[in-house]
């Protein structure tokens, strides 16, 4: 054990309030990673105690057993039990359970037991179990389980004090197990002692709970709210994020005009800064805001508990499709990027379900798509008010995102009438009690996804936009040039020379340009679109000017077709890469490239097409 920093390692069922618990220790004090080799989060972070001491704290993939049938499950039972390559077992073994919901939890805290090493009991939710009069033995629980147990509230400041004040001590002795591993049968009845003697419940759900459910639950009602809360969510995109965004517009145009207003016009350092760096970023830079207010409801829909809910709302109709209930999470993420909505297939057991939600998670319209959309809709959609309330704009956007959706329900279908074993498992889902979603968890959150956005800003499409400019810029145009001198570079040939293939579907040459870098990031598009026609003769302000010059040389059709492309097409090399790594399959990869480019220019070719001979 490590003299100066105790190894502590947080463990519980979902929905346990174990993140919340690990956001309240660790403050900002934490970073996100991958466990090597396999796309798992790891969060991990340092707190000191009153004491001065310092500890090292690992937030572990929810589990509801060690007995694993998911990668996340292993992972949690591998690191506790020191059997994960080059990982130590931790000092001490933190089990976070739901004082609200001990009959399914304390199974678990009995399986983390029997590993035999020093462990604390965290029950958590103290207040709720509180104000439902659920009453705790806490002292009588202490000395049947052999093991500390201590009081925690994750979610209120101070919540955390008794945890803090135990683990600052003595480490506990190894927790008592028993001789030989304890059957399933034997753990239930091992549970329903412990409630016995040490727990009283006025009645096993909350009255609240049941309340809500009665309409979230309902056949009819609850797909009204479902759809409701959704069409919400594409109007908010729209009209909370305008004025933000109208402010970083305006601020990275002027940032731009003053750090080339010192070069000379016309030299490589004014080309590059002004037509690469400010017209490629700050085309992608003003998203932002839509990305975070996309992000916030999602992670309030996930942190008040409702997203089990709607998981086990849409069981029925995702079950038509050949998909489960369990899969609405997984997509749901896929909303913001697809690559943690893949990871997040690894909570479906079902190797045949998790394989058809991993090949339609990138049809879900994720964040990278918002700019393409956005800069699209505002240039050819008119912001007129519609019934008086909604926003043209958004429901063009909500027509986009549903667009998605049913066509990877229609994959889906089809992956299921092709698959030879047509036997289907029921959805078995713990439903937690409904919370009010805390606001440091929530800002933790955007903060974290903040700098994911921006790292790849500052990382993959700064180097893109760098490269596109090089190549856009290089060779320079002959003496007797008549063109701009973009058409004669590099990026204009290869434009020049796409545009044969693209042309059926209303693609003109500098589109072609910009999908190619978009192929490692979708919102390279933007920028790569900005670069290009700053380098074309357009308007130097190229950020605030991208979509007027556009509107007035696309024509609707070309827009749409392009909206429709960004529909289908799989425009992520890192989405492909996670294909690759979560199913082990080249021809996976393959697969799901092919069918999503064929599904993109078809969908591209027909929208165009119609909207020509229409207009």
């Amino acid at each position: 054990m490590s003299e100066s920093v105790l190894r502590i390692a947080l463990v519980g069922n979902p929905n346990c309030g174990k993140t919340a618990l690990f956001n309240q220790l660790t403050g900002g004090r934490q970073k996100v990673a991958n466990y090597a080799g396999v796309t798992v989060e790891r969060k991990e972070g340092r707190f000191v105690a009153p004491s001065g001491r310092s500890f090292q704290l690992l937030d572990l993939p929810g589990a509801y057993s060690f007995a694993a049938t998911s990668p996340d499950e292993a992972i949690t039972r591998d690191v506790c039990l020191g059997r994960y390559p080059g990982e130590a077992a931790p000092d001490l073994i933190v089990c976070v359970a739901d004082a609200t919901n001990l009959r399914l939890h304390l199974r678990f805290v009995l399986e983390v037991r029997q590993l035999g090493r020093p462990v604390v009991l965290a029950l958590n939710m103290m207040d709720a179990a509180k104000r439902r009069g659920i009453v705790i033995d806490v002292d009588e629980l202490q000395r049947r389980l052999g093991v500390p147990v201590v009081q925690t509230v994750a979610v209120q400041r101070g919540g955390a004090k008794a945890l803090i004040e135990r683990v600052d001590g003595d480490v506990p002795e190894a927790a008592p197990s028993d001789p030989a591993p304890l059957t399933p049968a034997q753990m239930h009845a091992q549970v329903r002692e412990l409630l016995t003697a040490t727990v009283t419940m006025p009645r096993e759900t909350a009255a609240v709970d049941d309340a809500l459910d009665r309409w979230a639950l309902h056949p009819v009602m609850g797909m009204v709210i479902l759809a409701g809360l959704m069409f919400f969510i594409f109007q908010a995109v729209f009209s909370w994020a305008k004025p933000v965004m109208d402010g970083i517009q305006a601020g990275i145009t002027w940032l731009g005009a003053w750090s080339t207003g010192f070069l000379p016009a016309g030299s490589a350092l004014h080309s590059l800064l002004n037509d690469g760096v400010f017209a490629g970023l700050g085309a992608v830079l003003v998203f932002l805001p839509q990305i975070l207010i996309l992000f916030f409801f999602i992670l309030v829909l996930e942190e008040s508990g409702y997203l089990p809910r709607a998981a086990f709302l849409l069981d029925r109709t995702m079950f038509k499709a050949g998909l489960t209930g369990r899969a609405f999470i997984p997509l749901l993420s896929s909303f913001a990027c697809a690559i943690p909505g893949i990871m997040a297939t690894r909570s479906i057991n079902d190797p045949r379900d998790r394989l058809t939600t991993i090949m339609v998670a990138p049809l879900m319209t994720c964040s990278a798509r918002l700019p393409v959309y956005t800069l699209l809709i505002a240039a050819f959609i008119p912001p007129r008010i519609v019934g008086g309330v909604f926003n043209l704009q958004g429901i063009v956007l909500f027509v986009l995102y549903f667009a998605g959706i049913f066509s990877a329900l229609a994959v889906a279908w089809v992956i299921k009438r092709m698959r030879r074993d047509k036997s289907e498992h029921a959805l078995i889902m713990e439903l937690p009690s409904y919370r009010v979603p805390h606001a440091r968890d929530i800002a933790l959150g955007l903060w974290e996804r903040s700098k994911i956005f921006l790292r790849r800003v500052g990382g993959i499409i700064l180097a893109l936009t760098v490269l596109l400019w090089f190549l856009a810029s290089f060779p320079g145009p002959p003496a007797n040039a008549t063109l701009p001198a973009i058409d004669y570079s590099l990026a204009g040939r290869i434009g020049h020379l796409l545009h044969y293939i693209f042309a059926p579907i209303g693609f003109n040459w500098q589109i072609c340009v910009a999908l190619v870098p978009g192929l490692a990031a979708r919102e390279v598009a933007v920028a790569s679109l900005g670069t290009v026609y700053a380098m074309s003769g357009g308007e130097d302000a190229v950020v605030s000017q991208l979509g007027t010059l556009i509107s007035q040389q696309w024509s609707l059709a070309t827009a749409l077709s392009l909206l429709a492309w960004y529909v289908f097409a799989p425009q992520c090399m890192s989405t492909l890469a996670v294909i690759r790594r979560e199913t082990n399959s080249w021809r996976n990869v393959a697969i799901a490239a092919g069918y999503l480019f064929g599904l993109a220019y078809l969908a591209s070719f027909a929208t165009y097409q119609i909207a020509s001979a229409l207009s």
